[in-house]
């Protein structure tokens, strides 16, 4: 507890402001402190104020509420995610007809004719690319905005606010008239995915940490199941109306009604969200009492008052937000290990959209299928994603154990998380290379598709060791880093693909990949020199120094 030093200088108390974070399961509390003088607290008006849920009681305390209650809101979280996916993934197949829908035809002179179809050929192309992945770039800024957002402000003002903006993003999408106004609602719409990084966020509010494994799988399984089927979905309906358009609408409808379900079902979840009012609460209170003293708020917290005044500040809101936003980039500059493995999971990942702008192409212009077709062949990679979680599921922790256990200390390291990512490092650049080759000799459509699936599984299997090995090397950190490795994922999936069509018209779909694999080839040694001098390179950054 805080105490007073009687001297000559000016006395000052700490001010607490406490902030809730979660690092495995645990919710902890971190407290900083301010300063307020002697004089200034003996001329405030005290307000002491419970923070701690009434025992017992289900009406505020999330993690009490009925389990059937619970397990709504897992539903409607998943039913958002689903959404969400559907809508990002709809449009991949369809990209090529949208860009040509909403492209004008050059009005030039017949002599230059052939210059301007060269331009708009090598327009169109970089357009149907940006299409598909600038929704990663609105995204980005999601575990920026939206995670500090909501510890500010609460999960279900920001939440909704969210889906509401993604739903208008959407209807700007659906009645663009030129490319521009659409890749541009595009990167609105991901700007406003809320559900990826506050899912996991609610799902910890309302459940303790031995009942989270059912709830987290529910909510991670149905962007598996979106993506998988949205593609042949997407086609059917657009074959059927004959317009990409009612693909847009038919988002629109299932996104406008999860948001009324939210709004009519969803609840607060944040602990100190919920709490806040009560200090809101007696702040109001005490003011009224004496509108002339500055007011100062003493907590009760699990029946234990504090002898340190709380001061409810709004600045300080600000200074959080400026704080989550930046605490990313400083943890990521921060560690060399951080930034390698960040450039090693971001190539990997965005492969997904490499393949998602060639894929159509490849399959009707070199194998004659149909759009609907086309459309379901992407179930191949979210095939390959599953296997891959499942490998990941069974094995991770057991190579993790493992590993430790035959150790000289017995301890276990962040760096057991590796060898799996190893596995999918070195497989990747066969994987893109057997991918390229594929279609460049048109071979049998199974083969293809089977490279497809085969670089879904290596592309998780570089990536999910990854993520499981931040969060165990970083700590109390992992969060910022995780967020880090996010956003440049999110920055590398939007402008890498635009390389794929300058080195497919110069060299082929074989040697084109074989560039990529090539490229991967040479980043794979990173998983490699990690697991092996990372424990060591750790200690070069105090985001993962070992205390």
């Amino acid at each position: 507890m805080a105490s007073f030093v009687d001297d000559s200088a000016q006395v000052r108390q700490p001010l607490l402001q406490q902030e809730a974070r979660t690092y495995n399961g645990t919710t902890t509390t971190t407290v900083t402190t301010t300063t307020l003088t002697r004089s200034e607290t003996q001329n405030a008006t005290i307000a002491t104020v419970d923070l701690s849920f009434d025992k017992g009681d289900p009406s505020d305390n999330p993690m009490e509420w009925p389990d059937s209650f619970k397990w709504g809101i897992v539903l409607l979280l998943s039913m958002m995610a689903f959404v969400t996916t559907f809508t990002c993934i709809s449009v991949v197949p369809l990209a090529g007809v949208i860009v040509d829908d909403l492209t004008p035809p050059p009005s030039l002179p017949a002599a230059a004719v052939v210059a301007a179809d060269f331009t708009q050929q090598t327009t169109v192309a970089a357009s149907h690319v940006l299409l598909v992945t600038i929704w990663e770039l609105g995204e980005a800024a999601g575990p920026l905005l939206i995670a500090p957002l909501s510890e500010l402000h609460g999960r279900y003002v920001v939440m909704n606010a969210a889906n509401m903006l993604l739903i208008a993003a959407t209807v700007l999408a659906a009645t663009s008239t030129t490319v521009p106004q659409f890749v541009t609602a595009r990167a609105l719409t991901g700007l406003a995915v809320a559900c990826n990084v506050l899912n996991p966020a609610i799902v910890g509010d309302i459940f303790p940490p031995e009942e989270r494994g059912g709830a987290v799988s529910l909510v991670f399984l149905a962007p598996l199941i979106g993506g998988a089927i949205a593609p042949g979905i997407a086609t059917m309906i657009a074959d059927r109306f004959g317009s990409w358009r009612a693909v847009v609408w038919l988002a629109i409808a299932l996104a406008t009604t999860c948001e009324l379900l939210f709004l009519t079902y969803f609840r607060e979840t944040y602990k100190l969200a919920i709490l806040r009012k009560k200090v809101v609460a007696a702040a109001a209170a005490a003011a009224e009492i004496d509108d002339n003293k500055q007011v100062v708020i003493k907590a009760v917290v699990d029946g234990e008052e504090s002898d340190e005044p709380v001061l409810v500040s709004t600045g300080s809101e600000l200074r959080k937000l400026r704080d989550a936003v930046l605490r990313p980039a400083l943890v990521l500059c921060g560690s060399g290990v951080l930034m390698a493995l960040s450039l090693l999971g971001s190539v990997a990942f965005t492969y997904f959209y490499i393949m998602s702008v060639t894929l159509p192409n490849v399959l009707q212009e070199r194998y004659g299928l149909s759009s609907v077709a086309t459309g379901w062949c992407f179930i191949s990679f979210t095939l390959g994603s599953a296997i891959s979680v499942f490998i990941c599921n069974n094995s991770l922790d057991k190579i993790y154990i493992r590993m430790r256990d035959a150790s000289k200390d017995g301890v276990g390291l962040p760096e057991y998380r590796l060898p799996l990512g190893v596995v999918g490092a070195l497989c990747t650049p066969v994987a893109i290379a057997m991918y390229g080759w594929s279609a460049e000799l048109e071979l049998p459509l199974p083969f293809l598709l089977l490279s497809v699936l085969i670089m879904g599984t290596t592309v998780m299997l570089t990536v999910i060791p990854l993520m499981a090995y931040v969060v165990d090397a970083f700590g109390l950190y992992s969060a910022s880093a995780m967020t880090g490795i996010i956003v440049t994922r999110c920055l590398m999936s939007t402008f890498l693909p635009l390389t794929t069509g300058p080195l497919i018209d110069n060299f082929g779909y074989g040697w084109g990949f074989s560039v990529f694999a090539a490229f991967s080839f040479c980043l794979a040694p990173i998983s490699i020199l990690i697991l092996r001098y990372g424990a060591k390179w750790r200690q070069f950054s105090k985001y993962s120094r070992e205390q």
